[in-house]
């Protein structure tokens, strides 16, 4: 049940950030941050979230997303071009996050997100804006999008990865794969 949830989540977020991808909001000094890249920050933590479940439940996740932008994306008319930009980038930067997160399973749930992110991030903002919008945007216009898109994410994916729902079921399944008892005294000792 909750793995239907989280694939959902995963591919309606990757949904919602293809659909607002072309709307920016300007930084104060610099930066055009894309609305898009908001509900993509959830995506590496949804999609993080997927592999409690096992890795083939990550790759249907991704495949699931892919599938379902496809289908919306012919239904709602969005533009072919950030499509393609949206799924090579996606293929880039979750593959590359789902690797480092798998050779990091024995960190905390928060250096796991936060280190897998580090180099997902990146790669995915340069990927999707350079193959959107280059050649249509100007090279300073480009480079403000990539600033503020790698800078939300990983303001936005250190905020989820320190949510209190995540912190304490993550300390919980800690202590009892560990043969404590899980008492809230346990889990909120360790933080």
């Amino acid at each position: 049940m909750f793995r239907l949830c989280w694939l959902a989540a995963y591919a309606g977020s990757v949904l919602l950030a293809n659909v607002f991808l072309d709307h920016f909001l300007p930084l104060p000094g610099f930066g055009l941050l894309s609305l898009g890249s908001v509900f993509f920050a959830a995506v590496f933590t949804l999609r993080d979230q997927l592999h409690r479940y096992g890795l083939p439940t990550v790759f249907l996740g991704i495949g699931l997303a892919v599938a379902v932008n496809a289908l919306c994306g012919m239904v709602l008319g969005l533009n072919p071009r950030l499509l393609m930009a949206s799924f090579a980038s996606i293929m880039v930067g979750e593959l590359a996050d789902t690797a480092i997160f798998q050779r990091m399973r024995s960190y905390r749930w928060h250096t796991r997100v936060l280190a897998s992110n580090a180099v997902s991030v990146p790669l995915d903002s340069l990927a999707f804006t350079m193959l959107a919008f280059a050649g249509a945007l100007s090279t300073f216009t480009l480079a403000q999008i990539i600033f503020a898109d790698i800078l939300g994410k990983y303001v936005i994916a250190a905020i989820i990865a320190w949510l209190p729902v995540f912190t304490l079921r993550e300390s919980a399944g800690a202590a009892i794969r560990d043969g404590r008892a899980a008492t809230v005294k346990t889990v909120c000792d360790r933080y």
